[in-house]
C-alpha cells in the first residue's frame, strides 16, 4: 500500500486519475506500464486467467511506484481478503446491486470496527514487521470501489451510495447494457441515459464516479463528466494496437 495513494488522491480536487486494464500474466509488462506515466493499474481478476499468486507477483515488480487495484472476482471475503492481504491498494468489487451487496463489501474491506475484514500477516502488513502500522492506516488508505453495472443496481443506488465505507463508484458500461437487453450498445440513448443518472447521483453525494473507455477520446467524455479516475484500454490492446499499426505501416496499409 502507498501512502498518500490512491484513496486519498479520490478525496482531492485535482486531475482525474489515469489508469489501464491488467489481464495477462506479464511481470515485464506491468514493469512496462509503470514506466508510462500511469497514476494507478488496475489488476482484473474477474475476467481473465490471473491468479492471486500471479497478482501478488506483479505487485513485487511494481513496488511502490504507482497504487495497483484488484477487480475481486465476486464481493466475497475470501476474494476480497486474498487481493487486500497481497498488498493491493484497493479493491474493485463488481456487481454491488443492492445496499446489501455494499454492506457486504464493506464488512470484508474494513477492520472492525468499521467492518469485518479478518486479520491475516502478508505481503501487505510486510510480513509482519509493519503489522501495526498496517492496521493503523488500512481502513482509510486502502480504497473500496463498488462498480455499478447492473440496471437493478441502477435502481437501487441511493441506498447503495449512503453505505458508510463506500470511497468510490466504478461505472460498468457493458454488463450495464447487457443488463437492459443492449448487450454492447454502450451509446445506445438508454444506456446513456443510465450512466448520466449514476453520475448525477454521485456528484449529488460528493461520492467519486470513475469508468472504462476502449480509447482516450471516450475516457475524455468521462472526465469532462466530472470523473475522478478512469481506465483508459487494456494491456492486450495496448500490445496489439503498437504492433499492428507499425505492421501497418510497413505493410503500405495506413
Amino acid at each position: 500500500m502507498i501512502s498518500d495513494g490512491f484513496a486519498d488522491r479520490l478525496r482531492l480536487d485535482g486531475t482525474p486519475l489515469i489508469g489501464t486494464l491488467v489481464s495477462m500474466d506479464g511481470r515485464d509488462s506491468v514493469d512496462v506500464l509503470c514506466r508510462c506515466g500511469f497514476d494507478w493499474l488496475f489488476l482484473d481478476l474477474e475476467h481473465s486467467s490471473l491468479s492471486i499468486g500471479d497478482a501478488k507477483a506483479m505487485l513485487q515488480v511494481v513496488g511502490d511506484r504507482i497504487p495497483v487495484l484488484a477487480r475481486v472476482a465476486a464481493n466475497t471475503p475470501t476474494d476480497i481478503h486474498a487481493a487486500l492481504d497481497i498488498g493491493c491498494d484497493g479493491v474493485i468489487v463488481p456487481l454491488v446491486n443492492s445496499n446489501a451487496d455494499a454492506k457486504a463489501a464493506v464488512k470484508a474491506s474494513k477492520y472492525p470496527p468499521d467492518g469485518a475484514r479478518s486479520v491475516g500477516i502478508g505481503r501487505a502488513h510486510g510480513y509482519g514487521s509493519k503489522f501495526n502500522e498496517y492496521l493503523a492506516r488500512a481502513n482509510r488508505e486502502t480504497a473500496l470501489i463498488v462498480q455499478i453495472e447492473h440496471r437493478e443496481a441502477v435502481d437501487n443506488l441511493g441506498e447503495i451510495l449512503c453505505v458508510k465505507g463506500i470511497d468510490a463508484v466504478f461505472i460498468g458500461p457493458y454488463d450495464l447494457s447487457g443488463s437492459m437487453g443492449l448487450l454492447g450498445q454502450v451509446t445506445h440513448e438508454a444506456v446513456r441515459a443510465a450512466i448520466r443518472q449514476i453520475r448525477s447521483q454521485c456528484d449529488a453525494l460528493g461520492m467519486p464516479h470513475g469508468s472504462f473507455g476502449m480509447t482516450a477520446s471516450a475516457c475524455e467524455e468521462a472526465v469532462r463528466h466530472g470523473a475522478k479516475f478512469v481506465v483508459v484500454g487494456t494491456d492486450a490492446m495496448h500490445l496489439y494496437n503498437g504492433a499492428k499499426a507499425q505492421l501497418n505501416v510497413l505493410r503500405g496499409d495506413r
